[in-house]
């Protein structure tokens, strides 16, 4: 179960701390109409994401127990978190762009749900990790989904509230060694998928018959 839970909590704050709509709409709000808006932008994906997650868990059930379509899940998993890595490495600082002063979780919300990261992040990263969490025992899958939300949600709440301090937060030299150190991670992490799927794949890895 510490597997999952470290890997959700690697994955949930690399996500909440990356670059994007909702993380510029959480910084955003908070300059400009104080921590509690910014707070309230964070906690979007308590509200939007349970159907997308039970949508890609559902989906990917079925070719649990197969091995090519895990091997393609994997490379793909592996990939996209390869390129999550590469572009915190390039990370340079974070940019706002202007937001209307009125709807802050409405936005939020919209901004999320129309976000094409969270579906690509369940369908190629997080379901395939669920479901192999519950080969271990439900209680691993729970440890990985609870650990992710919180360091997500979390890890926007604590920027919102940093914003309220201290408005250079978003471009100052720890906030890049951060996501830069992530990115190591997040390349690390993704060389383990691309072997999850290799051995899936390698006919010398499977056990004879």
């Amino acid at each position: 179960m510490t597997t999952f839970l470290l890997a959700g909590i690697l994955l949930g704050l690399s996500g909440g701390l990356s670059p994007g709509p909702l993380l510029t709409l959480v910084a955003s709000e908070t300059l400009r109409h104080g921590v509690r808006a910014g707070i309230g932008v964070a906690l979007a994906p308590l509200l939007t994401d349970l159907p997308i997650v039970l949508a890609a868990v559902l989906l990917l059930q079925p070719l649990a127990d197969q091995d090519l379509p895990l091997a393609l899940l994997n490379c793909g998993g592996g990939v996209y978190l390869a390129w999550l890595g590469v572009q915190s490495l390039r990370f340079q600082g974070a940019e706002l762009e202007p937001a209307n002063p009125t709807g802050a979780l409405r936005r939020g919300v919209i901004a999320n749900f129309l976000n094409p990261s969270p579906y690509l992040f369940w369908l190629a990263v997080g379901a395939p990790t669920v479901l192999d969490a519950w080969r271990h025992g439900w209680p691993a899958a729970v440890a990985f989904v609870v650990a992710f939300y919180a360091l997500l949600v979390g890890s926007k709440v604590l920027l919102a509230m940093a914003l309220g301090r201290a408005r250079h937060v978003l471009r100052s030299g720890g906030y890049i060694l951060l996501m830069r150190g992530l990115g190591l991670v997040l390349l690390a992490y993704s060389l383990l998928f691309l072997r999850a799927s290799w051995r899936l794949l390698d006919p010398a890895a499977l056990p004879a018959s």
